[in-house]
């Protein structure tokens, strides 16, 4: 572990734009902290606080600015977006593509205020966890976080005394399941709130993740009336109310994900997704063989600065539950040999191309959450629920200097001069020669 003699360049550089929101004291924390989640192996309050070799403090005074100190949250965000946006490789384009998505901050114990048994889709098992949600921009310039929430488990029993304040009825045969089998219990309650969450009274007695990425989005939209952009996510968000939601409050397009088992209403049926795949494989491998018009067509975009290859089938059909979607089926490999993936979008004049290059940039959301654990994500160990938003907030601020010292001119320059070293931009440079 490196340690610090003084406050890195970077975070002294970019600390102004935070100063108005923070007292001089917490500014200091602030300044530490941010540092610390750079450089530190170690992201935890501890770990922080003790690679400052001159300027030692106690780790109370850390602890405190995560857990007493008064600053905003928003406030933070919304200043570290203004400090996004004033360069130009960081501002948002027209362009530009925001994605929604969600990651697992798991922890050793269950001590953690609204800690959740959650299924981690990457380990194949349940761990206690919090459930970040995400919205992320993206072009071929740079990414990062726009806005984040932290979900928050249901309170059965509010949800229960909620329900019946707000006149669902309750089945009287389904509260026998309240002893004898709790999951299904829970699971009667979020299916009655479901059905019934259009109502303004049982919405707000539960926040859903599809709720946190609406409001996340209805706030973007309106604080951003000039950008159109569009909106793209994975399978899990890719369902019919939150589609709707897209299309008919917000009015933007959206780029879903459909799974194998999503189905297609053809003239002769309904029929599963990777089912009507391989007869459109079986049609194109015989349109090439006869020397007709094949069913997949090559397609390239641009993405990062690279060139990507496709081949693709584009048509307007009826995906059951969605009505009528652009869809597209892509694959790699042009024999088709590979999996192939599902894209719909509600812009039924989209082509292949441009759908794809919107799909294209889920991915970073993905790198931002991974480079985000990487800057102390889920290393904290902060256990009170308040204080890990600081965290998370934090965390954002330190992934977005890093992405704002990549177009940085002046301080790049800076940096070269005391390093003697002329850094390429990346983020990774950036994070080195700040150590």
């Amino acid at each position: 572990m490196l340690p610090l003699v003084e406050i890195p360049e970077l975070v002294r550089h970019y600390a102004p734009w935070f100063a108005s929101l923070l007292s001089p004291e917490a500014l200091a924390q602030f300044q530490r902290y941010i540092s610390g989640l750079i450089v530190s192996e170690n992201k935890t309050v501890d770990g922080i606080n003790r690679i400052f070799v001159v300027d030692v403090r106690n780790q109370s005074s850390l602890n405190r600015f995560l857990h007493e100190s008064p600053f905003s949250i928003e406030a933070v965000n919304q200043a570290r977006l203004k400090l996004l946006s004033s360069l130009a490789g960081t501002q948002m384009k027209p362009k530009g593509i925001l994605s929604v998505d969600d990651t697992l901050l798991t922890h050793y114990g269950q001590h953690f205020e609204k800690i959740a048994y959650l299924y981690d889709s990457t380990q194949g098992c349940y761990v206690w966890a919090h459930n970040l949600v995400n919205l992320h921009y993206s072009d071929d310039q740079t990414d990062y976080p726009v806005d984040f929430r932290l979900w928050e488990p249901v309170d059965i029993d509010a949800l229960e005394a909620g329900l019946k304040a707000a006149g669902v009825p309750l089945r009287a045969g389904k509260y026998v399941l309240k002893d004898s089998a709790p999951k299904k219990w829970r699971n009667y309650l979020l299916h009655l709130w479901r059905r019934h969450q259009h109502k303004p009274a049982v919405q707000q007695l539960y926040q859903s993740k599809l709720l946190f990425a609406q409001q996340m989005l209805t706030k973007f939209f309106s604080n951003h009336p000039e950008l159109n952009l569009p909106v793209t996510f994975d399978n899990w968000y890719t369902q019919p109310a939150f589609c709707q939601f897209l299309d008919k409050t917000v009015q933007t397009a959206y780029v879903g994900t459909l799974a194998n088992d999503d189905r297609v209403i053809l003239a002769s049926g309904t029929q599963r997704l990777d089912a009507f795949a391989l007869t459109l494989q079986a049609e194109h491998q015989d349109a090439l063989k006869h020397g007709t018009t094949p069913v997949f067509h090559k397609i390239t975009i641009d993405y990062k600065g690279a060139r990507e290859t496709y081949y693709s089938y584009c048509h307007t059909h009826r995906i059951h539950n969605f009505g009528k979607q652009r869809l597209v089926i892509n694959h790699r490999k042009a024999d088709l040999s590979d999996t192939a993936m599902f894209l719909m979008s509600n812009k039924l004049n989209w082509q292949a191309q441009g759908i794809t290059r919107i799909r294209r940039h889920r991915w970073p959301v993905a790198v931002d959450h991974e480079e985000g654990k990487a800057d102390g994500l889920d290393q904290d160990q902060v256990r009170d629920f308040q204080a890990l938003s600081r965290h998370i907030a934090l965390v954002a601020v330190t992934y977005s200097l890093l992405r704002a010292a990549q177009h940085d001119r002046a301080l790049l320059h800076t940096l070269q001069q005391q390093i003697k070293t002329r850094l390429d931009g990346s983020a990774g440079s950036c994070r080195r020669h700040t150590q």
